[in-house]
């Protein structure tokens, strides 16, 4: 299909189109014309990716050097990434035929798609990056956990293990320069010339530097580290020094410049010779051209965390603890250099790039990002979805059938009633519901603790008696196991139940479409742990910078792996669900309505403050009404479009006076008509499944 998005001609390879997908493109168009970083959320499976790649690589026509970094999470959805753009680029091409271009501006064989790590890692993302011209459309998919995977790319974690096998490290170094100087000592002399003239820097030997501002770049490395075995000498007595903090007793907890000033005193080492530690021990390595750099991993870690220290005073910490908070009698000290700012990350990728464009089906509560990671968007849009039939049913259970709150929350979650009211709902919902049930608990811990009463209570059999059951667990082998036998049980209709863990494996990245999801329930609210010494201080330098209170960004982080977890369960609009939030904390509206908009339209007033009973009888009458014979095109109905439908769309649009935009220019709400729903003329606008109907 080849329709028009104001004077530009889009290229989209499917001979349909759902409304969502065309106001998530238009949303998009305004976004790349206006520049800067947008944040646009559209409901899961529903055809976000093909529409994101069909969008710019018709906007790469007109505009040739505009290229293309997309950017997503997991290898699965990378493949699916470059499938789509295998599919896309070769309808465009086909349509343009001799005017279209020569080369891809997304070479699927060069990899310009990229998992996070590439963009955000600063270790490696330089590497990347100085390819990329600053024009380049940059896209992070899937983008829920951004500042997440920018705060783990800046945090570095040194235990006594790293300190001794750096140790080793350096040894092998120290003997790979000495037989050096014996064979090719002018190979170390040329070196040495390149550093006291500045050049290494310019070249690629020098150029992994973690996240060096300009001001440092340009400078010339210290004389005290140009030569080998002189750099050898720094970086054993750093390590000396990190030693010797291991050997810690007590918990502590200091700033990078409080660090410095210490290993100062003790070791003379100062943090303009710190900041040059990663690029210089790059530049030592090739010159002694060794090849197998997985072994010389610690050291590598060590001059990395050196350079992060003597570069950045602010938006770190450094807390060293001498037992780890699970196992508190074991003596396992553990050093941690922690990011607190996700925006350091993010700034280099905000002031290279003309458009960045943050995107996923669950970012909701989406104003927090902003704080976070400190940039204000061009344009937020959120998507609604649109459909013939309501395949979503949500549920908020607040108590049980005898009328028992029920809650994971710290005071109540042991509570035998509590633990029993949601054995009681697992037992009904999988008497009524087919196929595949996923439950997600609020932590390993818990889930342990719950089933162990439940098998007391003889639930599980009773659950046993409708549905296989397969735990996931913190083993990746033995969760890939549990969710292959999973699968095998839906596919042989005996049906299953898989209990999983929030923020596991099974809640991010893995779809449960069709029969191996036909509900799931998430049993409380999963915040994530506040007994943290990291996270507390993460949460305390978001008050003093960005006045984010405590239980805002809390929440916020709960609802937003919420909003992951049942997302799971709907893959498209030919797909059917049912999602329980089985907390009565859900039925409050500070809680509710950080729900994704395109999750909130389903909940009606029915859906709230259920009891088991009551949420059982809703979920009966779901499947009931999902049961009946309706062909996949009743099941669109309204919601698939072809280019005729779309055109008059298009018309009815230009022809009406005062209309409201399907985007959102940010000021202040990040909606579109001012009654929260992201609507086009008070329509619902959303997208889905890409596929074209059978």
């Amino acid at each position: 299909m080849k329709f028009k998005i104001d004077e530009l001609d889009v290229y989209f390879p499917y001979a349909y189109i759902y409304p969502e997908q065309y106001n998530y493109m238009v949303a998009l168009k305004k976004a790349l014309d206006a520049g800067g970083p947008c944040m646009l959320e559209m409901p899961s499976g529903t055809g976000k990716t093909v529409s994101l790649l069909s969008l710019i690589s018709s906007y790469q026509v007109v505009h040739p050097t505009a290229k293309l970094i997309y950017c997503s999470r997991t290898v699965p959805e990378i493949e699916q990434a470059m499938e789509e753009a295998r599919r896309v680029l070769t309808y465009r091409n086909a349509e343009l035929g001799e005017s279209a271009p020569k080369t891809l501006a997304l070479a699927m064989t060069s990899r310009l798609i990229f998992s996070y790590q590439y963009m955000l890692d600063p270790k490696i993302s330089s590497l990347v990056s100085s390819q990329f011209a600053s024009n380049s459309i940059v896209v992070f998919d899937e983008a829920h956990n951004i500042d997440n995977v920018c705060i783990n790319a800046l945090s570095i974690n040194i235990d006594n293990q790293t300190i001794e096998n750096a140790t080793k490290n350096l040894t092998k170094i120290n003997n790979g320069i000495e037989n050096l100087k014996k064979v090719d000592a002018e190979r170390l002399k040329n070196e040495y010339v390149k550093l006291v003239q500045g050049l290494a820097r310019s070249g690629d030997t020098m150029s992994a530097d973690p996240l060096l501002p300009n001001e440092v770049i340009n400078e010339v490395v210290p004389g005290n580290i140009r030569k080998a075995e002189h750099f050898v000498s720094v970086l054993r007595r750093f390590i000396d020094y990190l030693r010797s903090r291991l050997r810690t007793q007590m918990v502590v907890s200091e700033s990078p410049l409080s660090f410095l000033r210490s290993l100062s005193q003790l070791t003379t080492i100062s943090a303009k010779t710190l900041r040059f530690c990663s690029s210089r021990l790059s530049s030592l390595l090739r010159t002694l051209q060794i090849s197998d750099l997985n072994q010389f991993s610690s050291i590598s870690v060590i001059a990395d965390f050196a350079t992060l220290v003597g570069t950045y005073g602010n938006g770190f910490i450094i807390i060293i603890e001498p037992y780890d908070q699970k196992t508190p009698n074991q003596y396992d000290p553990i050093f941690q250099f922690c990011c607190l700012d996700a925006s350091i990350g993010m700034k280099p990728i905000f002031d290279k790039y003309k458009s960045v464009i943050i995107t996923s089906g669950t970012l909701s509560p989406i104003d927090i990002y902003q704080k976070i990671l400190n940039f204000r968007p061009s344009l937020v849009e959120q998507l609604s979805m649109s459909l013939h039939r309501s395949c979503i049913c949500p549920c908020i259970l607040t108590r049980g059938s005898d009328q028992i709150s029920v809650s994971t929350k710290f005071d109540v979650r042991a509570d035998t009633a509590v633990i029993r009211n949601y054995g009681a709902l697992l037992v009904e919902m999988s008497a009524i519901v087919p196929d595949g049930i996923i439950c997600f608990f609020t932590s390993y811990s818990y889930m342990e603790q719950i089933v162990s009463v439940w098998n007391e209570m003889g639930l599980l059999n009773n659950i046993l008696n409708n549905k296989l059951i397969f735990v996931e667990t913190s083993d990746a082998a033995e969760s890939a196991l549990a969710l292959q036998n999973y699968k095998k049980a839906c596919d042989s209709g005996r049906g299953a139940v898989l209990l999983s863990v929030a923020r596991g494996k099974v809640s991010e990245g893995i779809d449960f479409d069709n029969q191996y999801g036909r509900c799931v329930i998430l049993y409380g609210i999963p915040y994530i742990n506040t007994e943290s010494r990291v996270l507390r201080a993460r949460l305390e330098y978001q008050r003093d910078k960005y006045q984010i209170k405590e239980n805002e960004f809390l929440t916020f982080d709960a609802m937003r792996t919420a909003s992951q977890c049942v997302g799971r369960v709907i893959r498209g609009k030919s797909d059917y669900g049912i999602m329980i939030f089985a907390d009565k904390r859900y039925n409050r509206l500070d809680k509710r309505n950080k729900l994704p908009q395109w999750i909130l339209q389903f909940c009606q007033p029915q859906h709230l403050n259920l009891s088991t009973d009551m949420a059982v009888a809703l979920s009966r009458a779901f499947l009931k009404d999902m049961a009946q014979p309706y062909s996949r095109e009743e099941q669109l109905g309204k919601s698939l479009w072809n280019l005729q439908n779309l055109e008059k769309h298009q018309e009815k649009i230009a022809n009406t006076t005062n209309t409201t935009s399907p985007t959102t220019l940010l000021l202040g709400n990040g909606h579109a008509n001012g009654n929260g729903n992201g609507n086009l003329n008070g329509t619902t606008t959303t997208t889905t499944n890409t596929q074209l109907p059978k």
